[in-house]
């Protein structure tokens, strides 16, 4: 090791630098190491007190990776818009079809039925020319309709009552629906098949539901502010045994409005024949609300209604 006087320190004196032919910026820089009185310093040939190379070539500095749960976050919120993307367009293409499909009036769906076996026919023939049916229809009071055959044939294999629990075995026939104006009541006739039994002869109690549930909304829709709710609420006591194979009929009543609630009551029983008297097989009752966007979504009720 080399030892100086007490006296001397070192300066670094930049003796020569070389420049960029493109830019001014000093590429290489000498430095030069002279003595200084008032220091004294270890020196090792092998040591440098100064560097040659430029600031420009340092390595920089690494960024910081992203935290777990920022990249978990970034992730996320990529997905949800890309999905939600995806569900306006395809909601608005289905709107956008269904808009341009003409629909049959009331008047037209009593004759889109066309029976395909004779049984069928049967069936049909004497919902239709039954005394409770050949009454209503004399009532001006009431409009006739089958509303499940104004559903576009290509999107009623995707509707329950309409598609999937329609046809021989199930619910044979489209209902025949009587409608009193202003959303006051409602009856609907119909014919429940052996092939929708929770029981062996005894049809599902689950379909009763849907039938109550579809109807008395039915029932109490144009009383509502933009004719469109959704089920709040719904009771259902069931009295008997619904059988199979077996004629019903569903009668409902709108007992209060207010505002954008609507209250309704509803029952199935047999529809009798040779003046019977009718036995009551389930009652309910249900709470409708039409939601807060019911204007913009009335029109898309409306056509499936």
């Amino acid at each position: 090791m080399l030892r100086v006087p007490s006296s001397t320190f070192f300066r670094a004196v930049p003796t020569t630098t070389k420049f960029c032919l493109r830019t001014t910026r000093p590429l290489k820089t000498q430095w030069l190491v002279q003595p200084f009185r008032g220091a004294s310093l270890p020196l090792n040939p092998s040591h440098r007190l100064y560097s040659t190379e430029s600031t420009a070539s340092l390595p920089l500095e690494a960024p910081k990776p992203r935290s777990r749960f920022r990249r978990f976050l970034g992730f996320t919120s990529i997905a949800v818009i890309a999905f939600t993307a995806g569900l306006v367009y395809q909601t608005q293409k289905t709107v956008s079809r269904m808009m341009t499909t003409t629909l049959p009036t009331d008047e037209e769906t009593l004759t889109a039925f066309a029976p395909s076996e004779e049984f069928t026919q049967e069936v049909d023939d004497f919902i239709r020319n039954h005394p409770l049916a050949v009454s209503l229809r004399e009532n001006p009071a009431f409009t006739e309709s089958r509303p499940h055959l104004k559903v576009p044939a290509e999107l009623r294999a995707r509707n329950l009552t309409a598609g999937t629990l329609s046809g021989p075995g199930r619910i044979v026939v489209p209902p025949y629906i009587f409608a009193e104006d202003g959303g006051k009541s409602l009856v609907a006739m119909f014919y429940l098949g052996a092939d929708i039994c929770g029981h062996p002869g005894i049809v599902h109690g689950g379909l009763l539901a849907t039938l109550l549930d579809e109807s008395m909304a039915r029932c109490c829709f144009p009383a509502l502010p933009n004719k469109v709710g959704v089920t709040a609420n719904l009771n259902i006591d069931y009295r008997r045994p619904a059988m199979a194979d077996a004629y019903a009929v569903l009668r409902a009543e709108t007992v209060k409005v207010d505002g954008r609630k609507a209250w309704v009551q509803g029952r199935i029983e047999t529809l009798p024949k040779n003046g019977e008297e009718p036995v009551v097989l389930v009652e309910a009752k249900a709470l409708f609300v039409e939601p807060k966007q019911a204007a913009a979504m009335s029109s898309l009720y409306r056509i499936t209604d």
